[in-house]
């Protein structure tokens, strides 16, 4: 389940539901193209009424299972700990003057639109990776291609950051440019391990590319083959 926190930036940064990602007009659109229809939505703002609206917003748009969160983070909180963001301590600054990032931004960009959470899951840092999303990185940006930082973690085959950033409530889905995710990624680049990993997380292998192929069609090994079409059966 996807958990969307409507409220402002400044509420959303000291104290928040746990693995929410903050939505906002600005990045909606992003959200609703970057987002599967069958992935349950749970929506929350203060006390439960702009929520409905954004409920609303992603039912109009085929999403079938969505929920607002009667009282909001108000009713919440009153029976949660909330989950605070953290400002980047010395050892997080300095390794983000060292990637090239400013050290006092935890979702800056550089090349290619890569953020600070892209390079760490490509690198397999997931020390910083957690340091990261305990200071705010937001989970649903995408570089220039279209891909998210589970790609990038997909891409160094490092199964241990897929398992963080899945749990922190990523895309597992999301589409780049092309329409491919990254269970197509791995698929089509022989990574058995990582896909067995992503089927395991519930990754969608009836996804279609602009061209209409699925990750089946684009398995290029036998284990990859073999451990998708087991999925097929048991779906």
């Amino acid at each position: 389940m996807h958990r969307f926190d409507v409220r402002d930036a400044a509420s959303f940064a000291n104290g928040r539901i746990e693995r929410a990602q903050h939505v906002t007009q600005a990045n909606l659109s992003a959200f609703i193209t970057g987002t599967t229809k069958n992935t349950p939505i749970l929506i929350y703002c203060y006390h439960g009424h702009a929520s409905r609206e954004y409920a609303q917003t992603f039912s109009d748009f085929g999403f079938v299972e969505v929920y607002s969160l009667n009282g909001g983070y108000e009713a919440w909180s009153r029976w949660q700990p909330a989950i605070a963001a953290t400002p980047p301590d010395l050892v997080l600054q300095r390794w983000l003057s060292e990637q090239g990032f400013p050290n006092d931004d935890v979702n800056a960009v550089i090349a290619n639109e890569t953020t600070p959470l892209m390079k760490a899951a490509h690198l397999g840092d997931g020390a910083v990776v957690r340091d990261l999303l305990a200071a705010g990185a937001r989970l649903e940006t995408k570089n220039a291609d279209g891909n998210n930082a589970l790609w990038l973690a997909c891409v160094g085959n490092h199964l241990e950051v897929i398992d963080l950033l899945v749990e922190a409530g990523v895309d597992i889905d999301n589409r780049n440019l092309n329409g491919a995710t990254v269970l197509m990624y791995a698929a089509s680049s022989g990574k058995a391990a990582v896909v067995a990993h992503l089927l395991a997380h519930g990754a969608d292998t009836a996804a279609e590319t602009l061209d209409g192929f699925t990750a089946l069609d684009m398995a290029a090994s036998v284990e990859c083959l073999a451990l998708l079409r087991r999925s097929g059966r048991k779906g």
